[in-house]
């Protein structure tokens, strides 16, 4: 496949691979990546916004927004943070495309993390994305 062309069904694109991860991999029309915040300074508001923000910017660079995500599990270490996070999803999330969605409490890699999400979207046909080298 040439770059440039559309994303075959069987193709693997992997986009942002390091050696431990990629930042998005997509397989037959659903991408699946993950998102910490940018900044683990914030405070857990501004990391909630950040996330949202950065799942946006990603979903629109494969064509994709809100209303085609599958799946999101939200990892919290604090389970009194749930309020406030639910409080900004239910404004994040388009009124009747809703995910499913599971919520975790558990200690994240970083301490700073005030939360990571692991997210499952569908990415829209034809996918015209650029196959980036070494894609399998």
């Amino acid at each position: 496949m040439q770059n440039g062309s559309a994303i075959a069904m069987s193709e693997i694109v992997r986009l942002g691979v390091t050696r431990r991860w990629s930042d998005v991999v997509i397989h037959q029309q659903t991408a699946y990546f993950v998102e910490v915040p940018d900044d683990p300074s914030a405070d857990l508001r501004g990391q909630i916004q950040q996330v949202f923000a950065q799942v946006d910017t990603r979903l629109q660079a494969f064509g994709s927004d809100r209303t085609r995500l599958l799946q999101v599990v939200v990892y919290l270490p604090e389970a009194a943070d749930l309020g406030l996070f639910n409080s900004l999803w239910d404004d994040w999330i388009p009124e009747g495309h809703a995910p499913s969605r599971a919520c975790l409490h558990t200690r994240l890699a970083a301490p700073a993390y005030r939360l990571e999400l692991v997210i499952t979207a569908a990415v829209p046909l034809p996918a015209s994305l650029p196959l980036p080298p070494g894609s399998s």
